[in-house]
């Protein structure tokens, strides 16, 4: 599943971001990449638990709570602190597949990352390249989405970001672990709850749409974890 939400962010909202990070502490992203990772990445990231990422990142965690279409789609149970990255002068991150388990910094949580995320927070006409690669049943899809939008994916796909040749490339980037952790099992899923909200604006059959609804929670009792 690649799933584009559109508007997390609102314009104000990403000019606060830009001015933010425009000034911020930046140190090499190899910090927080792995042994196979550190050898292909080549970016810039706002250090773990910094208080600007601290701040930023809980921004965008009240947006997600606020978010239908993210909720529905990725069934969250929990969602890592957002992390902040930046690609200028011809920086990019070759393919990769993120760390199935990741670790809550200063606390002894960890968390599986059923779900990444990228909310791209410069516009497009900015910079050149930077497009998110994405590997999906073979093939690739290429993601480079206005500021404010963000793009949901599986965890557990190959991708990668494309070299910035102009300009500079913002982004925050996070992990969730999914109440239901099958990639299938949530599209299912999010197709169910799809047609019933699309039914229930059709003025459809009550009593079709209440067993409709009841397929769903079903599926979801028996597939979820909480």
């Amino acid at each position: 599943m690649v799933l584009t939400i559109p508007e997390l962010l609102g314009a104000a909202q990403i000019t606060e971001f830009q001015q933010v990070l425009g000034s911020a502490e930046w140190i090499d992203g190899k910090a927080t990449a792995g042994y196979l990772s550190s050898r292909t990445k080549n970016n810039a990231q706002i250090p773990e638990g910094h208080p600007v990422a601290r701040r930023l990142g809980n921004l965008i965690l009240d947006e997600l709570d606020k978010n239908q279409a993210f909720i529905a789609a990725a069934l969250p149970l929990r969602v890592l602190p957002p992390l902040f990255n930046r690609y200028t002068g011809g920086q990019a991150y070759g393919g990769h597949i993120d760390g199935a388990i990741r670790p809550v910094a200063g606390t002894p949580y960890r968390v599986r990352t059923d779900l990444s995320a990228t909310v791209f927070l410069t516009d497009p006409a900015e910079y050149d390249g930077g497009e998110l690669v994405i590997g999906e049943a073979g093939e690739e899809r290429r993601v480079k989405l206005p500021a404010g939008d963000m793009v949901l994916y599986s965890g557990g796909t190959v991708h990668r970001v494309m070299p910035v040749t102009r300009g500079v490339r913002l982004a925050a980037f996070f992990w969730v672990h999914s109440m239901v952790r099958d990639d299938t099992r949530r599209t299912i899923l999010l197709d169910l709850d799809n047609a019933l909200q699309q039914l229930g604006r059709t003025g459809a059959d009550q009593d079709a749409c209440v067993r409709l609804a009841g397929v769903y929670h079903n599926l979801l009792r028996q597939w979820a974890d909480t």
